[in-house]
């Protein structure tokens, strides 16, 4: 079946194409704070690989979202994971210190990149789908078009992060948000939960933010304070020199 170019078509197109505008600005940032440890060199295949394996799991989400949204306590699992893949981002990766190989980080931040999107892209694939009205082509061009706003928005948030470091603090302050959104907003329960605490969706927000950024700057400081009380092989650091 071929193209039509109807009034409908560039409606729907238009409005995909909005949606993923306002949605890129979420997976550049993640894509930035996962490669931002990464050497220069390795920085443009993580961005890339990722960008594309995330674009792949949001078109296939958007093809299954009615079945995804029958299977209860998917979105609390996604809402965990993001907590967790917030909280690391705020950590940092002082634990992996400089011996960490390239190759190694190259496909940590590639799985980090994956995994935070596919979570994300369950909300994103319901207004992709609902916008689009059951048309593949609208919904696969349009997540074609949104492809270049999330890997040129990676770019420019990187350039921040390196600038200002409070970029990741907020970044995962932000991954907190969406995860609270994301576990108050499940099918198995949102509407007792609703009924029972109409300001739950807000708490839950504020909440997530807030677990992020104290358990990753928590973390932080705990390994700080670990690497200061081991001892240094100092035979070890002077042959190293």
């Amino acid at each position: 079946m071929g193209l039509e170019f109807t009034p409908a078509f560039w409606a729907g197109l238009t409005q995909i194409v909005l949606i993923d505008i306002v949605l890129a600005g979420d997976n550049a940032l993640v894509i930035a704070l996962a490669c931002r440890n990464l050497e220069k060199k390795y920085q443009w295949p993580a961005i890339m690989v990722g960008t594309a394996g995330a674009i792949l799991l949001r078109v296939i989400f958007v093809l299954i979202v009615d079945q995804l949204m029958q299977i209860p306590y998917l979105k609390l699992v996604g809402g965990l994971l993001l907590l967790w893949i917030g909280m690391k981002l705020v950590q940092g990766d002082d634990s992996h210190g400089s011996d960490v190989k390239g190759s190694s980080s190259l496909w940590g931040a590639i799985r980090t990149i994956i995994i935070a999107d596919a979570v994300m892209s369950l909300d994103n694939a319901i207004a992709i789908a609902a916008a689009a009205k059951g048309d593949t082509t609208l919904i696969i061009l349009g997540l074609l078009i949104s492809i270049p706003l999330v890997v040129f928005g990676a770019q420019l948030i990187m350039v921040l992060v390196n600038r200002f470091p409070i970029v990741v603090v907020a970044g995962g302050g932000l991954l907190g948000w969406i995860a609270g959104n994301t576990i108050v907003s499940d099918p198995a329960y949102s509407s007792w939960l609703m009924a029972a605490f109409p300001q739950a969706k807000l708490a839950f927000e504020i909440g997530g933010a807030i677990f992020v950024v104290g358990l990753g700057y928590f973390l932080q400081y705990r390994a700080k304070q670990k690497r200061r009380q081991d001892p240094v092989d100092l035979a070890t650091h002077a042959g190293k020199e």
